[in-house]
């Protein structure tokens, strides 16, 4: 029997505390972008390993460096100094019993043919890419050959993940999603992909800060650049208030000085370009926000294998779970999940399974039928919980 926690808190719903913060980094943030490489990188050697050995083998490139580069940027153009260097750094197994693969380079293609897909302005021409990917230990290949059905713990380590998103969250999370998606790009190509945003509620007043590296081709002069920006805000407003009743505020790019003519303007549409640097883990968690009023971990899921690191599996897992739990029972207004491992025993076995209920006004009687009903959602995740590793694989839940 797995030990499984469940428990109603009587404390305010997020949605009912006077403030929040919350915030995503958008693909082209060099936190995020590092974080998407390296991501796919992984993915890539599953594949692989699965075509080749017919199982996924050990790996973890979740090592990924982004070395900001440097422009001269003007309106209408620029040109790129230096170039911004991209370093895919961690383990790979690349031989198994004599047959062998090109880990590294399966990782590079797989960087290449991310920023292909995802950074309409970076390219080999303006990035190196410097392979440190080397083979782990050879014992660490025995146990995933020869390893059971439930793959065992790698690590003693949390994941955690709540259910639902307020809508300040929600908004945050939408606002980015619109600005960069390929409908927006087309309507507004001056909109580069390096865009944050952080949102504040403050009681009932949503306000929202956006970052945006504009990107200097599409803007021929400050005139321009004001113009493009005004309708912008726009349009990140209309995006919010298909979420909320309440006020919003929009403000984008506050460090400009229009007066002095000093704007936030790149070359290629990422202030990696300029020197900023990135590194895995130091963006959006596993639901792709930053939320410091929700339960968090510092794990850094982006390029660990799905196989057996619960610090990566157990944070996807714990999203799911709360997901289903208020899904399926409208009087569980929210939930939070908390997963523990154990080093070395199966992953289905959890040390321990903390589920906090928010039950809605008037239920608390029904805390024994609800823990019943959460046992079984969270225990039938639990016994399947090899599927995360597929949607990882497949791609079909986020992690940045």
């Amino acid at each position: 029997m797995r030990n499984i926690t469940i428990e109603n808190l009587n404390v305010p719903l997020i949605e009912e505390k006077p403030f929040e913060h919350v915030e995503r980094k958008g693909v082209g943030h060099p936190d995020t972008l590092i974080d998407g490489i390296m991501e796919h990188a992984s993915r890539a050697l599953c594949k692989e390993y699965l075509h080749v050995y017919g199982k996924i083998m050990h790996h973890n490139v979740d090592k990924g460096l982004v070395v900001g580069g440097g422009t001269e940027v003007k309106f209408g153009g620029g040109r790129f100094t230096r170039p911004i260097d991209i370093i895919l750094c961690g383990r790979a197994c690349d031989d198994v019993e004599g047959k062998k693969i090109d880990a590294a380079g399966i990782a590079e293609e797989a960087a290449l043919k991310y920023l292909k897909e995802n950074m309409r302005f970076l390219d080999s021409s303006n990035t190196r890419i410097e392979k440190r990917i080397s083979p782990g230990s050879k014992d660490l290949v025995d146990v995933f050959l020869r390893g059971p059905r439930i793959p065992f713990a790698n690590d003693t380590s949390f994941g955690v993940g709540f259910a639902p998103l307020s809508e300040t969250e929600r908004i945050v999370y939408e606002a980015e999603q619109m600005l960069n998606s390929k409908e927006y790009k087309k309507k507004q190509p001056a909109v580069g992909e390096d865009i944050k945003v952080m949102g504040l509620r403050s009681g009932n007043h949503i306000t929202l800060t956006v970052a945006i590296a504009f990107v200097s081709r599409f803007v021929n002069s400050l005139d321009e650049y004001v113009k493009i920006k005004e309708q912008v805000t726009k349009d990140v407003l209309a995006t919010a208030k298909k979420f909320t009743e309440r006020q919003v505020t929009v403000q984008i790019n506050t460090g400009d000085d229009v007066k002095k003519g000093s704007v936030y303007l790149t070359v290629s549409g990422t202030s990696a370009e300029m020197g900023d640097d990135g590194e895995v883990g130091r963006g959006n968690r596993v639901n792709g926000l930053i939320t410091p009023g929700r339960p968090m971990t510092m794990e850094a899921a982006c390029g660990k294998n799905p196989v057996n690191h619960v610090g990566k599996i157990y944070s996807v897992l714990a999203f799911e779970i709360a997901e289903d739990i208020v899904n399926l029972y409208p009087d569980i207004e929210a939930c939070n999940v908390s997963l523990l491992s154990a080093i070395g025993k199966p992953i289905d076995q959890p040390q321990s399974a903390g589920i906090q209920l928010f039950l809605s006004d008037g239920k608390e009687a029904q805390l024994p039928e609800m823990q019943g009903k959460v046992r079984g959602v969270v225990d039938e995740w639990l016994a399947n919980v090899t599927k995360i590793t597929e949607l990882i694989v497949e791609g079909k839940v986020g992690v940045y």
